[in-house]
């Protein structure tokens, strides 16, 4: 599968790897790639960390497990590869920032350009089967990515934390408010987004004021 981790993060989380979860975490994935098609290819797996180094994150965005269709997943939250059609949430997404800062919907759902820019676009979950919504959930992952989230907690300060919908609040207890901003919401997707509380939040051009109050390069969204 050719699953590797970039290396700042792989110290940060080495305490991990040797425990009884994550050895359990990778049979099962391993057994679940083997068995059929799962998303993202093992090779991106760890694609949010090998983009966003733990020392250059700005930004963290939390989702809760990749797209199960083909072409979709490349291990970021609410990215699509080039070429796909951006999904319902990403559109809404895509029409916050333009509402927000004025800027123009890209041509691309491919949010790399983010990660390169310090947004950690975490998945809880960081694998899924074909077709199927959730169904890695119960393997262990999400030890795994709380414990990065506590790394970052421990280790990093001046961080924005966008955490979109009630899955992502649920790790703000994880957070320190003193030494970061949260910026809470409901989810993008056209369930919540269209009952209120997405819309008009303007939570890019908050989190580009604090990070420029700390004197940290804002995010080109």
């Amino acid at each position: 599968m050719n699953v590797q981790i970039e290396e700042s993060w792989k110290r940060q989380l080495e305490g991990e790897f040797g425990k009884e979860y994550f050895a359990r975490l990778t049979g099962a994935v391993r057994a679940e790639y083997m068995a059929g098609t799962c998303y993202p290819p093992g090779r991106l797996i760890f694609n949010a960390f090998n983009l966003c180094p733990f020392d250059r994150v700005k930004v963290v965005i939390i989702g809760q497990d990749p797209y199960h269709e083909p072409g979709q997943a490349h291990g970021l939250s609410f990215s699509v590869q080039d070429g796909i059609a951006f999904p319902p949430s990403l559109q809404n997404i895509f029409k916050e920032i333009q509402d927000d800062l004025g800027t123009p919907v890209p041509q691309s759902g491919n949010l790399t350009r983010w990660a390169e820019q310090g947004v950690l676009l975490l998945n809880a979950t960081l694998t899924v089967r074909a077709h199927q919504a959730n169904s890695h959930a119960t393997l262990g992952w999400q030890t795994f990515t709380d414990a990065a989230i506590r790394a970052l907690a421990g280790g990093r300060e001046h961080l924005v934390y966008m955490l979109w919908g009630g899955f992502a609040r649920s790790k703000s207890y994880m957070i320190d408010r003193q030494k970061n901003l949260v910026l809470e919401s409901v989810h993008p997707s056209p369930l919540s987004a269209n009952r209120g509380g997405w819309f008009g939040q303007h939570q890019f051009s908050r989190c580009n004021a604090y990070l420029e109050q700390q004197g940290i390069e804002p995010i080109q969204w």
